[in-house]
């Protein structure tokens, strides 16, 4: 009887060894597939698998360049990378292309000071100083404004919220914030101001947020105020004091606000309470973009007159993460998601934001615009064609 007892315990415990056994090795092989990952993270980079995924019906030769189309051209040329196409503008109007060069919409109507700006999933095209805005996205035009006045900007945030700064009858400064993705394309709210200008806006990532920039003057001097609104309130939030500083622009990250400046770069928290500052010294500032996930990218140089001879890329908290020395002239340049690219003479080179090199292309057909996806292929063009470049 002792001897069955041991033979049933003994075959009870075996399944329970192979369980545990099996257990391990699947644990191990989780942690080397970890390890492995970690080490080749370039090699196995999951922006290549978005890469194909939204881009797999576009074919590329070896160097990973596609076929060029035919844009609409025109003078003061403009382009951004959409999520679902791309986006040109000129003095001719606005045309939105797929990534195979289909035209999905466009507007032919002549633009005096034609501006593009976008987010990664939308863009809008306005006249600044005119009345006219046109924004598209999902490919079709979703939505089109004539303003009761003179434009000063246009921002659209990845949600279809549009902040129009303008100025109109009665007032100094007009800032209007409309839900384009609603049924009814609503106006959400109107903010106007009497006694400041308004010289921008732009809606948080969240969608309940409006960033102003105002200029007033003071005792014969001028001061800038960043104020911040409630998309339900015309009293403002915050109101944080920019002194005599210029604002060249602006753009809303998850948690804080970049204002750039003449000579230095504010990251201000998302709720008004502090900023940081990056001062560029006697460097002067000769391009920005602002549109890398977690970091701002900067060209600059040591004349005034001369061209750009630097280029860094800034966290969040105004820290420098890294910088490089130009080696020529810079072209056109743009950030997207952990990526910048520097059109060259040269080629175009793609860097991550510590400025390791990702890929590098050398024959760019003479292009002279760029613009960068979040998933790290680029937009190449001159002033008659546009093509995809989508790194290996």
């Amino acid at each position: 009887m002792k001897d069955q007892t041991t033979k049933q315990a003994s075959a009870s415990q075996k399944p329970n060894i192979l369980v545990r056994l099996l257990a391990l090795l699947v644990t191990a092989a989780l942690a080397l597939g970890a390890l492995t990952l970690v080490v080749y993270r370039d090699q196995f980079n999951l922006d290549a698998v978005k890469r194909w995924l939204a881009l797999r019906s576009v074919e590329t030769d070896a160097s990973g360049a596609a076929a060029p189309f035919t844009h609409a051209g025109g003078d003061s040329i403009s382009f951004a990378y959409l999520k679902g196409g791309i986006l040109q503008c000129s003095a001719a109007g606005a045309h939105y292309y797929s990534f195979s060069g289909d035209q999905y919409a466009e507007e032919v109507t002549p633009l005096s000071q034609p501006v593009l700006s976008a987010s990664s999933s939308a863009g809008v095209v306005y006249d600044a100083g005119g009345e006219s805005l046109f924004l598209f996205q999902d490919g079709q035009e979703a939505f089109s404004l004539d303003v009761d006045g003179t434009l000063l900007s246009a921002r659209v945030n990845d949600s279809g919220w549009l902040a129009v700064t303008a100025q109109q009858s009665g007032y100094k400064g007009s800032v209007t914030v409309y839900n384009v993705n609603s049924t009814s394309r609503k106006e959400i709210i109107q903010l106007n101001f009497s006694s400041v200008f308004v010289a921008d806006a732009a809606v948080s990532p969240d969608s309940k947020t409006v960033a102003v920039i105002t200029i007033g003057q003071e005792n014969g001097s001028f001061f800038s105020q960043l104020l911040l609104y409630p998309v339900d309130s015309i009293e403002p939030s915050a109101t944080l004091s920019l002194g005599n500083l210029a604002v060249l622009d602006l753009d809303y990250e998850a948690e804080q606000l970049w204002v750039l400046g003449e000579d230095r770069l504010l990251s201000v928290a998302a709720d008004g309470s502090d900023y940081e500052t990056y001062s560029f010294g006697r460097s002067y500032l000769k391009g920005c973009h602002l549109g890398g996930d977690g970091f701002a990218v900067l060209l600059l140089g040591r004349y005034q007159a001369g061209g750009a001879e630097q280029v860094l890329t800034i966290d969040p908290q105004c820290q420098l993460i890294a910088q490089a020395p130009l080696r020529g002239q810079v072209l056109s340049f743009s950030a997207a998601g952990r990526y910048l690219s520097l059109l060259t003479g040269s080629g175009l080179e793609i860097y991550t934001r510590d400025m390791s090199l990702y890929r590098a292309l050398e024959d760019t057909q003479d292009a002279r615009f760029t613009a960068l996806s979040p998933n790290g292929s680029a937009l190449l063009a001159d002033s008659q064609q546009a093509w995809l470049y989508i790194p290996s």
